[in-house]
């Protein structure tokens, strides 16, 4: 039984993401474009459907905050960009918002393909709610999806970018529902020499291989 042509496939983390030059809502865009920043790539299913438009809002109520944090955001649907630039006037008229940053336009699935967006299980051609941090030197950094039928939080995308930048910025991890200004965890020692020294080291200890510290 041949199943290459169902299965998606899919980027992985800490490698490149997959380059893409796209027409999108404000003129062509390529992976280059965005050399520097950070950038939050996300899918979605259709237009003018209502879980993508309360997505779309909150990505728009938070694009501010991620570009203090030296973030774009760039949406991706298989709709066409008179779709897509209709679907943004009707959100600006009815709830009084506008979409300040752009939905490419992937009628011919390439970005989608790439990227694992489409997953033949979850429905027919549609693009599942697929998210994609990429950092500034192009690396893939995260991903995370959803199905179709429930809508992401874009609080904890914000939150998982706080993380990030704060792993890369300080040689750290972070624990679950990390908050910024809150404890971090202090990397593991690799030798026995050195985990005999970890208690002594100042951190706040647990034990060898687990420790915080405040930033």
């Amino acid at each position: 039984m041949e199943t290459q042509n169902t299965c998606p496939s899919f980027p992985r983390i800490n490698e490149p993401a997959p380059a893409f030059k796209a027409a999108t809502t404000f003129g062509e865009r390529s992976l280059e474009d965005y050399r520097g920043k950070w950038l939050i790539l996300f899918s979605h299913p259709a237009d003018f459907t209502p879980v993508c438009t309360t997505e779309f809002m909150g990505f728009a109520r938070a694009a501010d905050t991620f570009r203090s944090m030296n973030c774009e955001l760039l949406g991706l649907s298989i709709d066409s960009l008179f779709s897509h630039l209709a679907w943004t006037r009707s959100i600006k008229q009815n709830f009084g918002v506008d979409i300040t940053f752009p939905i490419i336009e992937d009628l011919k699935m390439e970005v989608a393909k790439a990227y694992g967006m489409i997953h033949p299980g979850a429905g027919d051609t549609s693009a599942v709610r697929a998210t994609f941090f990429i950092d500034p030197e192009g690396k893939l950094r995260a991903m995370v999806y959803y199905p179709m039928s429930n809508g992401r939080s874009i609080d904890e995308f914000v939150r998982l970018l706080q993380a990030l930048q704060t792993s890369d910025a300080n040689g750290v991890a972070t624990p679950e529902n990390w908050k910024p200004g809150e404890p971090v965890i202090v990397p593991p020692p690799k030798t026995a020499e050195a985990a005999e020294k970890r208690a002594s080291e100042g951190y706040d200890y647990v034990d060898w291989y687990f420790s915080r510290k405040t930033l």
